[in-house]
């Protein structure tokens, strides 16, 4: 019988769950074998275990948080929030208190970060403080509607505004632009897979870009004002709502485009000094994104009337228009590269979460792997980009988003609560970042007002959104919790393998593991 190599062994190890590479004792070697090589079976050097590495300073938590935020909401769907408040001045205060609720969000988020130093997020924090089933819930419609769906959603934003650069006088055909679409998702999951180090630099390019776009917008109102275009802000609050209903669809249509304020909280493992750079990312991004927000939209006033921000499908495309002349182009364009940032932001911390979940043992295995040379989770990236091409087949991809905009609001308050909880059940915790209790509470009651009224307005949206979470329930029972049969067991132990063997990965530590 032909003699194993060892690295066949190692990978069958590793299929048992173990997280180091080499012999029969699992680590890497040093000396010879720095370079990455899998050591021999007399390698005596010091073990190296392989985990996510930590490559991600402040500039990028900066890039990552303020790239994933600023995608194409503000640049097309400010008619949202002026449509529910029904004011020019009631629309600009709902975008400052959508910014200032996200700071309370993401000052209870620091706290978290700081405390619970593992990657995954909101998954990772819920399962802290209130056990499996809830955590599960979160990775669940996390996995099968909400990244998903916003990178299907982001790229063919991407693609639709590509198009319309060559389609400039009729709609762009769907084929192409989902044919587009998929391939900015399999570039971008490509990057995500060679290296942590190339998404973050790419990241940090394109939201320069988004900030150059929304520069020249901010820089042209203020021209503007000076010269006395400023009829809109008269009577500004006339027309304002006066139900509580419609406050809270503004309050939706303002906060999603703030969706991925808590994104740099799922690759904390990834994080230089987490306990400084996370916080630290989350204070300046938060503050800087709702002065762009407001100052934008101030701008788009000086150019466009209530009445033609409504009728508009693309608000800056249409600011451009009117202004830009023959460069009115240009626009398009750095929408497109601004979704871009967004998507790759997405799939960069997607990922991880998926990657947390296996690690957990509340997915497969074979997505809890890390290839040795990149070391980037691989079969995260994959499976991430394998959801999100599938919601792209589905022929009305929009309307899942009015389902899990709800479910984003629930998902989002879970760990402030579990954060309020583990202050009582831990308070012996160690905390290097510590809120007030007034902070969490705050965002708390904003978070119930955006649950609650919804029911009043758009009662089925909002009981599909809770359907689609419990449908997690009976998955859970089935999949982590119920025993599975020998047989089983060994073809996924198999398929483990399977994986491990071409893509050069192998099954880290769990958290507490590497710590010791």
């Amino acid at each position: 019988m032909k003699r194993k190599s060892a690295e066949e062994n190692q990978l069958m190890m590793n299929g048992n769950g173990h997280g180091h590479i080499g012999n029969g004792n699992g680590h890497i070697g040093n000396g010879d074998n720095a370079n990455g090589d899998i050591a021999n079976s007399h390698c005596k050097e010091e073990p190296v275990k392989i985990t996510l590495k930590r490559h991600l300073g402040l500039r990028n938590g900066i890039g990552i948080i303020v790239g994933i935020i600023i995608g194409s909401g503000i640049f097309v769907s400010p008619k949202g929030v002026l449509h529910e408040a029904g004011s020019v001045g009631a629309a600009l205060c709902v975008w400052a208190a959508c910014g200032f609720v996200t700071l309370i969000g993401a000052l209870s988020y620091a706290e978290l970060g700081a405390s619970i130093q593992k990657s995954g997020g909101v998954y990772s924090y819920t399962k802290e403080a209130f056990g499996d089933l809830p955590a599960f819930l979160v990775l669940w419609i996390n996995s099968v509607i909400r990244f998903p769906t916003g990178n299907t959603v982001i790229s063919l934003t991407f693609s639709y505004y590509i198009m319309q650069a060559v389609f400039q006088s009729c709609q762009p055909p769907d084929v192409p632009v989902r044919i587009l679409s998929a391939a900015a998702i399999l570039v971008i999951s490509f990057l995500n897979c060679v290296s942590v180090k190339y998404a973050s630099r790419l990241q940090d390019l394109l939201t320069g870009m988004k900030i150059i776009a929304l520069a020249v917008i901010i820089l042209t109102g203020i021209v503007q004002l000076c010269l006395g275009y400023g009829a809109n802000f008269k009577d500004g609050f006339e027309g304002t709502t006066r139900a509580p209903g419609q406050m809270a669809l503004a309050f939706y249509s303002g906060l999603f485009s703030f969706s991925g304020w808590e994104s740099f909280n799922y690759v904390t493992e990834e994080i230089k000094r987490p306990e400084r750079n996370l916080p630290l990312a989350l204070w300046i991004s938060i503050p800087l994104v709702t002065g762009i927000y407001v100052m934008a939209n101030v701008a788009y006033f000086t150019v466009l009337t209530p009445e033609a921000i409504l009728g508009s499908h693309a608000v800056a495309v249409t600011f451009a228009d009117r202004l830009f002349g023959v460069m009115a182009w240009v626009m398009p364009v750095l929408v497109a590269f601004s979704c871009l940032g967004s998507l790759n932001g997405c799939v960069l911390c997607g990922s991880r979460m998926f990657f947390i979940g296996a690690r957990e043992e509340h997915f497969p295995d074979m997505i809890a792997l890390v290839n040795i040379k990149c070391y980037t989770p691989v079969p995260a990236v994959m499976f991430t980009a394998a959801m999100s091409l599938i919601i792209l087949t589905t022929s009305d991809v929009y309307s899942l988003i009015t389902y899990f905009e709800y479910i984003e609001a629930f998902m989002l308050a879970l760990p402030v609560m579990g954060l309020l909880y583990l202050r009582w059940k831990r308070p012996d915790m160690p905390r290097p970042v510590k809120v007030n209790l007034l902070v969490p509470v705050m965002y708390l009651v904003v978070a119930a007002f955006l649950l609650i009224f919804p029911w009043f307005v758009s009662p089925l949206e909002a009981a599909v959104g809770v359907c689609m979470v419990l449908s997690g329930v009976p998955v859970y029972f089935i999949g982590v919790c119920w025993k599975k049969p020998k047989a089983f067991q060994t073809f996924l132990r198999k398929q483990t393998i399977l994986i491990q063997k071409v893509l050069y990965c192998v099954k880290v530590d769990k958290f507490e593991d590497q710590l010791q």
